[in-house]
């Protein structure tokens, strides 16, 4: 592959075989559809991110392409050929295509994304690029984010395009942009999002001229769309290294504008460092949560680790003792997560699953040495429902201290606690905790029609059954009838 910038032959020899091992894998694939643009007289390069990972050694089977093949043209190629083709993002100039291929002795399924070459660029009041389409790959390329991404490798002849030496970047592990930042940005705010991620990703640095520019520009990132920017959200907290780009949306104030709760938890101590950095332990709990993770990133235990805490700015009290005090900050906190999170457009499942975790992340703290009765427990079970296996990383999470008799006890306390909940799951089958009576049963004892006092009964029951474990039938019935004669 000639054309690579970089001050070290041993170095290029070693990002150029690490690449065409990962090309010449793709290439049943890459090759075969480069071959069907090339004979319909176009041009087609794999672009972006999938060059970058190539020469990374991580390249998967979601491959980027670029094309100087206007949206109609590649459709015209590409449906004879895919298993599958959708033109959802069409309008801006990209058809996806689905194409399962030989590659050794297996087939492999590829999801691929080709772009017309385009420029893309925002009016001042705008929440939408308008999208102009480009003639030569060096035009595509310097609107590309970061150099890092602006490197192509033109097929089927497989050479190598990089024009703003991103070989040189991946090599120092740094992000910069083709133009100024500050170009970069005016035509795509959602970038600075974006290098915060790619940090997070890639455990790469951001120059020091992109950090500026971010500074002076985090306000643009408002005529962005809530989606847009949750998304990128979401792929910063799903990567290997998630506080060093949330660091980085906080130094720079972005995230004062996409998620201000979070810079809002750099409380100032008071003079005798009664309390801890609520910031720096967000980050330690999102941290320990991640290393809990057992089938890979869970986004509903990171967000609940990140909102934790929220609450507590605005319940802080300073105690005539000296003492700091965040009272019912979960409570707090549960409802600006939700207010947060709905204003990010996420789904009102995961809103309810992250607020219910923010709201019972303290509940632990009043089991204490092992006191809690069976009734306790088993509530605290039904108000966790299936988040209770979240709820257990997030609260084993939550201790930061640095104190270690102190982090061992809760630790044991914790241990005591799932002990006894497993105890009573296999007795008494606690995740799905019913009353002795359905609601068939309470009417037909009661002699009622559908209605308000048929819920009321059944609340009743679970009460009871949450107060004293199972009962048998009888006694639920007798229960039952009790319960009726008290109401007149």
């Amino acid at each position: 592959m000639p054309n690579a910038n970089t001050d070290s032959p041993s170095a290029l020899s070693q990002v150029q075989r690490r690449a065409v091992s990962e090309l010449l894998r793709v290439s049943p694939a890459a090759d075969d559809l480069a071959r069907r643009f090339q004979e319909a007289g176009f041009s087609l390069a794999l672009v972006g991110g999938s060059v970058r990972d190539a020469l990374l050694g991580r390249l998967g089977n979601d491959l980027d392409f670029t094309t100087d093949a206007r949206p109609e043209d590649v459709l015209r190629i590409v449906r004879p050929w895919a298993d599958a083709v959708w033109d959802v993002g069409i309008a801006f100039g990209t058809v996806g295509v689905q194409k399962d291929a030989r590659v050794g002795d297996t087939v492999q399924r590829f999801q691929i994304e080709v772009t017309t070459y385009r420029s893309e660029a925002y009016d001042r009041t705008s929440r939408k690029p308008e999208v102009s389409y480009g003639d030569s790959i060096e035009e595509d390329l310097v609107r590309r984010d970061f150099t890092v991404n602006a490197m192509a490798v033109a097929l089927p002849e497989k050479e190598f395009v990089d024009p703003h030496h991103g070989l040189d970047d991946l090599a120092a592990r740094v992000l910069r942009t083709p133009g100024t930042p500050q170009e970069s940005f005016s035509d795509d705010p959602l970038r600075m999002m974006r290098a915060a991620r790619f940090a997070a990703q890639l455990d790469f640095e951001v120059a020091p001229e992109v950090v500026a520019a971010m500074t002076e520009m985090a306000g643009r990132i408002e005529i962005v769309s809530a989606e847009r920017v949750r998304d990128e959200l979401n792929k910063l907290l799903l990567s290997a290294h998630p506080r060093k780009g949330l660091t980085l949306l906080v130094e720079t104030g972005l995230a004062q504008y996409v998620l201000p709760e979070l810079p809002a938890l750099r409380l100032e101590r008071d003079e005798h460092h009664r309390h801890k950095d609520v910031y720096d332990h967000t980050l330690i709990v999102l941290e320990q949560a991640m290393a809990l993770e057992q089938d890979g990133p869970d986004l509903t235990l990171r967000l609940a680790a990140l909102l934790h805490d929220i609450g507590k700015p605005r319940t802080r009290r300073f105690e005539q003792d000296g003492r700091v005090s965040f009272h019912h900050h979960e409570v707090v906190g549960a409802k600006m997560t939700k207010k947060r999170m709905t204003a990010l457009k996420y789904s009102n499942e995961l809103v309810k699953d992250v607020s219910r975790l923010v709201e019972l992340h303290l509940r632990f703290h009043g089991y204490g040495t092992g006191e809690w009765t069976d009734s306790a427990v088993r509530r605290y079970v039904r108000d966790a429902g299936p988040l209770l296996e979240r709820l257990h990383k997030l609260t084993r999470s939550d201790c930061t201290t640095r104190n270690k008799r102190k982090a061992t006890a809760l630790s044991r306390a914790y241990d005591g606690l799932e002990e006894r909940i497993a105890q009573l799951q296999e007795q008494e089958e606690l995740d799905s905790i019913r009353p002795d009576l359905d609601g068939n049963q309470i009417m037909g004892i009661l002699g009622v029609r559908p209605g308000p006092v048929v819920g009321q009964a059944y609340q009743h029951l679970l009460e009871l059954r949450l107060e004293n474990g199972p009962m048998e039938h009888d006694e639920a019935v007798a229960a039952l009838k009790e319960w009726w004669g008290a109401q007149g």
